[in-house]
């Protein structure tokens, strides 16, 4: 019997799973088995759209249909969670499976704390994540690096430092760090990541540490709470996967791994947020890049913290209606309202149409503020710093500006 805290490896006992499933199929028959038990009534997961540099997200009812989900999408730069909240009324009616990436993870987490999901009702599947490539870098970076036609590539890979393209005519594989430090790779929000392995979830799978004769025939599996031993104890005793124990070396070598990119991220922080400068230097960036802004919404609607039927941002009294750029507030309201929170997902500023670097921004803020306050958002169900912020009934007016919440955070006065 699975218990919370065990490391095991895991294979898919079906050969179809085995066949289309990455590193021995554990997750599409984990998924597959979750359906035809009824222990869940869909799976939310991203599936290939026209090509693999088009990632969408499916619902699944059918467990003959999880296979067509099956694979690696390093250039889908998708965050599901919201969707939950958006079309599935917060699972507060029906039960869900859904994979997650770090950002993911951490996404359902903070919509959560906000009533916003109910987790109750879903099983997280988590998927180790070394980061994702925005689609358009991705096809400019093998035509131009690979000297490969995108439309004839087939397969990619993120392993063992590099990132990997199978295509018509054969197999090239360039470094990660080659790539990036000539404008192309992962995306800079994914460089800063350190939620490697998303033990948030139920379960943390992936193929790091998995070594000897089940390399690449077996998933690694963390399991990180009972919901996830009770999928994984039920699963194989219906025959939908296979399990053994992990060889102890793999076990060290997946945790060197994860150390390395914890390394990798500081060394991407220290690059990115130094450019940022600090003080007066910082601020005058944020407003020169910000002054590009059209309006369009899209960081928010987008934003998984972002979670309200009225925003500050469209009240005409804040933010002049058809005003663009928009005044400087609009910003500020949002980084106000974000900033204890963000994530590091990335969406606000893969979705921006004027480019605007918004998730370093908002990441930067969010990292000083977790150093003055200790709370790091998406790790558990700790609430964020301004839900303890306290609204005398005599500051009701507040509620419009949110200004003097600002001043009550760094502990000062007007």
């Amino acid at each position: 019997m699975a218990a919370k805290g065990d490391m095991i490896y895991a294979w898919a006992s079906n050969p179809e799973c085995l066949k289309s499933g990455e590193c021995g199929g554990a997750v599409t028959s984990l998924l597959k088995y979750a359906l035809e038990s009824k222990m869940v009534d869909g799976v939310l997961t991203v599936a290939k759209g026209v090509d693999l540099y088009d990632a969408k997200p499916v619902f699944i009812t059918d467990p003959e249909d999880i296979a067509k989900a099956a694979g690696s999408l390093h250039c889908g730069t998708l965050l599901l969670p919201k969707l939950i909240k958006k079309y599935f009324n917060g699972a507060r009616d029906m039960k869900i499976a859904i994979t997650l990436k770090g950002c993911d993870a951490k996404a359902m987490y903070e919509l959560a704390k906000r009533q916003q999901i109910n987790l109750d009702n879903v099983i997280m599947i988590g998927l180790n994540c070394g980061g994702s490539v925005a689609p358009g870098v991705g096809r400019r970076m093998i035509a131009e690096k690979y000297d490969v036609d995108p439309d004839t590539v087939h397969k990619e890979e993120i392993d063992k430092g590099k990132f990997i393209i199978e295509y018509e005519g054969g197999e090239k594989g360039i470094s990660i760090d080659e790539l990036e430090e000539e404008g192309f790779g992962r995306r800079s929000n994914c460089q800063r990541c350190k939620t490697k392995v998303p033990r948030q979830c139920d379960l943390a799978c992936g193929n790091w540490g998995v070594i000897g004769d089940k390399a690449g025939k077996a998933t690694f599996v963390e399991i990180c709470s009972d919901k996830g031993a009770d999928l994984v104890t039920k699963a194989k005793s219906a025959g939908a996967i296979e399990t053994a124990a992990p060889n102890p070396a793999g076990i060290d070598i997946r945790a060197k791994i994860e150390n390395s990119m914890y390394k990798l991220a500081d060394k991407s922080r220290a690059k990115q947020f130094g450019e940022l400068g600090e003080g007066k230097e910082r601020l005058d960036y944020i407003m020169s890049e910000t002054s590009r802004c059209i309006k369009c919404y899209q960081c928010i609607e987008n934003c998984p913290i972002c979670y309200c039927v009225e925003c500050s941002t469209r009240k005409p009294h804040l933010v002049p209606p058809g005003q663009v750029p928009p005044p400087f507030m609009f910003h500020l309201i949002r980084y106000t309202h974000i900033a204890d929170s963000c994530i590091n997902c990335g969406q606000c500023e893969e979705l921006c149409a004027m480019d605007i670097p918004n998730a370093l921004f908002m990441h930067a803020i969010q990292l000083e503020m977790q150093d003055m306050f200790g709370y790091e958002p998406g790790v558990n169900m700790d609430l964020p710093v301004l839900a303890l912020v306290e609204e005398p009934a005599e500051r009701k007016r507040l509620n419009d500006t949110g200004t003097d919440q600002i001043f009550d955070i760094f502990g000062q006065k007007e």
